[in-house]
């Protein structure tokens, strides 16, 4: 098993942006987001400035196969929201429910600086591994859709 870090200082080729965007894409099922706000977030995850970016987190077996990939972007406004934004996590369905989704989350935890806010439907299983990992629903998300 091994941990792939991309960020500003490792960048990630196209390549392999295209291999994780369809990752994520895949195994997000119903929770997901069109393929082209994926490699959005990736993009801006990657940046070439520090301060903003974020980072990008794939756990893989000895094979190259992806099990699970984060998507984790820097806001910028640290001294009012959180300094990270827990954008994409996805885990390969074979896998789910063996702690991989976990150890993954953590390994993000402990590789950001600063808190992690994350947004997460109500019915979505993974709400319960939030929540052992200590995170809590703070405020209630409003939207004005335009």
């Amino acid at each position: 098993m091994k941990t792939t870090t991309y960020d500003a200082f490792n960048k990630i080729t196209v390549l392999e942006r295209e291999r994780v965007a369809d990752f994520i894409f895949t195994h997000l099922e119903e929770y997901g987001d069109p393929i082209s706000a994926i490699k959005k977030a990736i993009d801006y995850a990657v940046k070439d400035r520090p301060s903003l970016g974020g980072y990008v987190f794939i756990m893989e077996e000895e094979d190259d196969k992806i099990i699970g990939a984060v998507v984790i972007n820097k806001t910028g406004m640290d001294e009012y929201i959180p300094e990270n934004i827990l954008v994409y996590i996805a885990t390969h369905k074979d896998h789910r429910r063996k702690g991989f989704g976990k150890k993954l989350m953590e390994y993000a935890i402990d590789n950001c600086e600063g808190s992690i806010a994350l947004h997460c439907e109500k019915d979505n299983p993974a709400k319960m591994l939030y929540e052992k990992l200590g995170f809590t629903n703070k405020y209630l998300e409003m939207r004005l859709e335009k």
